[in-house]
């Protein structure tokens, strides 16, 4: 390979890094491999050595991995990042995704995973563990259901939605509305029969997840 994939290791562990740059050195279509033990010490060393990908946890001291995905995508939007973190929560993944990454993996995956995904995402491209990505799709399915659910509500059931689910009483979200406590009953009655939920706190669950929470201020 002329030009071998340039590759800066970000993780606070000497010894994590130590055996992953083993690895790593292990590919002939790996080149250099520079190390930072924390993320402000890789934004320095990214505009230092300009790798092709950073290859980065996210539970470190200083300002951690997500701020450091952050920082290093403000100085170089084409900053290629692979996530490579003990945690297989989908919050933790779909956070780093969100922020910029290009791709998750955890300190659980095959070695050879670590290989494949860098290499995919140094050509342009992007990977997630087979199993995160399998657990992002049935989530994201179920989103998406939610979110059809939610078209279902009429303007006023999905105003009294909003404000239950942002903790309001029923006799606040009333008077707000200028409906009758009843009235108010009624429609989170019909509301919970159309989210499948059967509490209040099943409706502000399923409200954060589609980005409702903060909707309307108490």
């Amino acid at each position: 390979m002329a030009n071998k994939i340039s590759v800066l290791l970000v993780d606070d562990h000497a010894v994590v890094r130590t055996g992953y740059k083993a690895y790593l050195s292990l590919s002939d279509k790996i080149g250099q491999i520079y190390e930072a033990d924390r993320g402000e010490a890789a934004c320095q060393m990214y505009n230092q050595h300009q790798p092709d990908i950073v290859v980065t946890d996210l539970s470190m001291p200083g300002i951690g991995g997500f701020e450091s995905i952050r920082r290093l995508l403000n100085r170089d939007p084409h900053c290629k990042i692979l996530v490579f973190s003990i945690h297989n929560e989908l919050v933790y993944v779909t956070r780093a995704l969100a922020a910029g990454a290009k791709g998750y993996i955890t300190k659980n995956s095959m070695p050879e995973t670590l290989i494949t995904a860098v290499y995919k995402i140094a050509q342009g491209g992007t990977y997630v563990d087979p199993d995160i990505a399998q657990q992002l799709a049935v989530s994201m399915a179920g989103e998406q259901d939610e979110s059809e659910k939610i078209k279902t509500l009429s303007p006023r059931e999905f105003d009294v939605f909003c404000l239950l689910a942002n903790g309001y009483t029923v006799r606040k979200a009333a008077e707000k509305l200028c409906l009758s406590y009843k009235t108010v009953c009624n429609h989170g009655t019909v509301i919970k029969e159309k989210m499948g939920a059967e509490t209040l706190a099943e409706l502000t669950l399923l409200a954060s997840r589609q980005g409702l929470i903060e909707m309307h201020e108490n």
